[in-house]
C-alpha cells in the first residue's frame, strides 16, 4: 500500500485497509450507485486523500470517493514496472535529423496491457519502443529542457527554450519538435515566434489532449505528424501540430501567432483564427493550405532575440469594470497593458481617466478584440476615437494572447512610445494580416438544417 497523504490521514487508504486491498489490486468495487471492476492505481503527488483511483477495463481512470465505497473484493494483483524496453533507434544517413525538446508532461507513452499502467517514454530508444513509426521518418535525438506543467511556463522558461532551439538549429538539425502541455501551448508558440526570427528550418510544437492509456489517445499520431513536419515539411516557422478533425484522419499545422486552444478536452481543440491553417499532415504528406508561409531555407541565418519585459499584463474588459484595476497596475510598476475590448475595441468611459494617467506615466496600452475574430477598428465610434486620442494602440486582428507576447517582447527592446507603436502595428511573424479570408471565420452552429446536413457527412 502507499503511504498516508503527505503525513495526513488518508480516508481512501483507510477504506483499502478495511477491505484488505492495495495498489495494483484487481478488484470489484461496490459503491452506492454501481458495481465497478478494475485495477487500483497509486495516487499522484498532487492527488487528494479522499478518492480511490480505479483503471477500468476500457482504459479510462475514474476516482471513487471513499464515502461511496460499500465493499471491495480483491481478485488478484498486477504490479507495474515503470520501464519501457529500450531499442536502439536506427540511424540512416538518408534521413533528416530531428531534435525533440521536452518541457514537461508525457511526450509519448506505452500502455502496459499486463498492468494497465501508462509508462512514459522520452529517450530515442524509449520512443522507438513506444512509437516505432518515428524510425521511418528521421534520425531522432531528444533532450529534456524542463519538467513542468504548461501553466507554470513563463519567461524564465521561454528564454532558455528559445536559446536551445537556436543551438540545435545552429548545429545542423533539420527540424525541431517541442513537446509541450496543451493548455498554454499557444502562448509559448507566439513568444517563440518573436524570439526566433528568420528560422531556416521548422520548429513544431506538439502535445496531446488524451493520454496513451485511453483508447481515444491522440499522442502518437500528433507526435508522428509533428516529427514528419519538422524533418520533411517545407515550412520554416514556429507552428503547432495537433488533430485536425475530431477523428484521426490528419493533423493541422497552425502558425504560432494565429492559433488558440478553443476547447478544454476536444482532440481538435487548436484552431487558426482569422486565417486558415498553414498545412495538413496526412500519411507522410504535407499539403499546403496557406501559401503565405516562410519556406525552409538552410542558408537563412536564425535571429535569436530573447529580450522580454515581465511587467506586462492582459486585461479582459467587462461591463462595470472599475478604474482602480488600471490604477493598481500603474502603481505596481507595469510597463504595458493589453486590453481585450468589446466590439471593435471598446471599454467603458469611466476607465478613460485611469487609462490617460497610465499612458502619461509611460505605460503602453494596446487594444485587441475579445471577439477573437475581426479587427480593432477604433475610429468607427466615439468610444474608440476617444481611446485613440488618449494614445491607446489598436492592434488590428492580433489575438489578445499574441499581443501580450509581442508587447512583452517589444518592451524588452525599447520604451520609446513612437517606436513601440510602430513595432506593435507592423507584422513580424504573421500576427497581423491585411484582411481575413472569407473562410477565416467559420463557427458552425449546431441544430440548423444546413449544419446538421454537413455534420452527417463528417466521419465520426
Amino acid at each position: 500500500m502507499t503511504e498516508d497523504f503527505k503525513g495526513y490521514r488518508s480516508p481512501a487508504l483507510d477504506v483499502l485497509r478495511r477491505f484488505g486491498a492495495g495498489v495494483w489490486s484487481e478488484v470489484t468495487v461496490t459503491t452506492r450507485d454501481s458495481v465497478l471492476e478494475g485495477l487500483i492505481l497509486p495516487r499522484t503527488e498532487t492527488a487528494d486523500p479522499y478518492h480511490l483511483v480505479l483503471k477500468l477495463p476500457t482504459g479510462y481512470n475514474i476516482g471513487i470517493h471513499h464515502e461511496n465505497v460499500k465493499n471491495i473484493v480483491v481478485k488478484g494483483r498486477r504490479e507495474a514496472h515503470y520501464k519501457i524496453p529500450e531499442k536502439e533507434f536506427p540511424v540512416s544517413p538518408d534521413k533528416p535529423s530531428v531534435v525533440l525538446l521536452g518541457t514537461g508532461g508525457t511526450i509519448a507513452s506505452r500502455l502496459d496491457y499486463r498492468t494497465g499502467a501508462v509508462i512514459p517514454a522520452f529517450s530515442p530508444g524509449e520512443l522507438y519502443g513506444a512509437v516505432p513509426e518515428l524510425a521511418d521518418i528521421c534520425n531522432l535525438t531528444t533532450k529534456k529542457i524542463f519538467g513542468i506543467f504548461s501553466e507554470d511556463m513563463c519567461s524564465d522558461h521561454w528564454k532558455p527554450l528559445a536559446e536551445e532551439v537556436a543551438r540545435v538549429v545552429e548545429e545542423g538539425a533539420d527540424g525541431v519538435v517541442i513537446g509541450h502541455g496543451t493548455d498554454t501551448m499557444h502562448h509559448t508558440a507566439s513568444v517563440l515566434s518573436f524570439m526566433l526570427q528568420d528560422l531556416p528550418v521548422p520548429v513544431v510544437m506538439v502535445g496531446s489532449q488524451r493520454s496513451s492509456d485511453r483508447p481515444s489517445s491522440d499522442a502518437a499520431i500528433n507526435l508522428i505528424s509533428a516529427v514528419y513536419a519538422a524533418g520533411h515539411g517545407p515550412i520554416a516557422e514556429v507552428m503547432i501540430c495537433m488533430f485536425g478533425p475530431t477523428s484521426d484522419q490528419y493533423n493541422l499545422l497552425h502558425r504560432g501567432t494565429r492559433v488558440r486552444k478553443m476547447h478544454s478536452s476536444y482532440r481538435s481543440t487548436f484552431r487558426t483564427l482569422g486565417a486558415v491553417p498553414l498545412a495538413m499532415v496526412e500519411h507522410g504528406k504535407v499539403t499546403i493550405l496557406d501559401k503565405t508561409y516562410r519556406p525552409r531555407d538552410r542558408s537563412r541565418r536564425l535571429k535569436l532575440d530573447t529580450r522580454f519585459e515581465d511587467k506586462v499584463t492582459l486585461l479582459y474588459f467587462y461591463p462595470n469594470m472599475q478604474p482602480d484595476i488600471v490604477d493598481a497596475l500603474v502603481d505596481q510598476g507595469y510597463k504595458g497593458i493589453v486590453i481585450a475590448g468589446t466590439g471593435l475595441g471598446h471599454v467603458n468611459r469611466k476607465l478613460n481617466p485611469s487609462l490617460k494617467r497610465a499612458i502619461d506615466k509611460g505605460v503602453h496600452v494596446c487594444m485587441t478584440v475579445q471577439t477573437l475574430w475581426g479587427y480593432a477598428q477604433m475610429y468607427v465610434y466615439d468610444t474608440g476615437r476617444d481611446l485613440l486620442e488618449l494614445g491607446v494602440i489598436p492592434c488590428a486582428n492580433m489575438l489578445p494572447e499574441t499581443a501580450f507576447s509581442k508587447l512583452s517582447w517589444v518592451l524588452g527592446h525599447t520604451d520609446d512610445p513612437d517606436q513601440v507603436r510602430e513595432e506593435m502595428t507592423t507584422p513580424i511573424a504573421g500576427e497581423i494580416t491585411p484582411r481575413e479570408p472569407p473562410n477565416g471565420y467559420l463557427v458552425f452552429q449546431g441544430g440548423v438544417p444546413e449544419v446538421q446536413e454537413f455534420i452527417k457527412r463528417i466521419p465520426k
